[in-house]
């Protein structure tokens, strides 16, 4: 017989307003109004797992957790956690056909080895892996390089994910001739492929809450957060961009998502083009 008990559950509004609070005040994700269904249905799934039979129950559940575990699950269930190879691909562009030359440049000129860089938000690793792939083929007869990508996420899962370094052929797709040949190992007949030890061992993957202190080192060459500052207010855009701004180092670029700007947050960068910003 079906098991009902997943549409049947209710979450109230006093409810949903005590979880868009704690979410809130842990991370800075703003869960509005509009989100109400689509916070009742991902953790429902949660609920059914743990066999819990109502959010209230769920809540002192979670909230009780000494290990803070299951606070994690919860994080989890309400991130979205959308990317691929390449995405955006300007961005990629523009660090080939502008940043990376100016970048090795200067840094040959002062002889300085050291790239960093950071993507803030990295999800299930394509997007990281895809920058240790652009600084690669930016290498090609250009000498060695220290080169290393932070990857950070607020979920366990997606990271865990990342670090496997296997996606289907489908997650690949953007990858053609030599660069995947290069840079992708062939599994399963090319049902699915790994990411090149060349390639992982340039990202270190790490979670990390935006809203907390940071144990990142700085100065870094570029930071990539997109679609991230989307779910989050003004204030907490504002104080989020000049953090940024404070861990680049001069010349350096912010990257943004597709449907975010950095219009009517206060700032010190210079407009490039959409969705790219520099530090003079």
């Amino acid at each position: 017989m079906l098991d009902t008990r997943l549409e049947e559950l209710t979450l109230t509004e006093e409810q949903f307003c005590r979880i868009s609070d704690l979410v809130y005040n842990y991370c800075g994700i703003n869960l509005h109004d509009g989100k109400k269904e689509l916070v009742r249905s991902r953790l429902a799934k949660r609920l059914r797992t743990l066999k819990i039979r109502s959010f209230e129950d769920y809540l002192a559940y979670a909230l009780k957790d000494p290990s803070g575990g299951e606070f994690t699950h919860l994080i989890d269930a309400l991130s979205t956690n959308l990317t691929s190879f390449f995405r955006e691909p300007q961005h990629f562009a523009y660090l080939r056909e502008h940043f990376y030359p100016a970048l090795l440049t200067r840094k040959r000129a002062a002889k300085q080895w050291r790239i960093r860089a950071w993507s803030a938000g990295c999800s299930s690793g394509e997007e990281p892996y895809s920058i240790a792939i652009s600084l690669l083929e930016a290498f090609q007869g250009q000498g060695r390089w220290d080169a290393k990508i932070l990857a950070t996420d607020l979920s366990t899962q997606v990271l865990t994910r990342a670090r496997e370094g296997v996606y289907e052929a489908a997650r690949v797709a953007p990858l053609t001739g030599t660069p995947k040949q290069r840079y992708l190992i062939r599994r399963d007949q090319g049902a699915s492929f790994e990411v090149a030890p060349a390639v992982r061992s340039m990202v270190v993957f790490a979670r990390l809450n935006l809203m907390q202190p940071w144990p990142v080192r700085g100065p870094v060459d570029f930071i990539f957060c997109r679609n991230v500052m989307i779910y989050f207010d003004k204030p907490t855009q504002q104080r989020l961009v000049q953090r940024f701004w404070d861990l680049l180092d001069a010349k350096g670029l912010l990257f943004t998502g597709h449907s975010e700007s950095l219009t009517g947050v206060q700032h010190r960068f210079e407009y490039v083009q959409p969705t790219i910003y520099a530090k003079p």
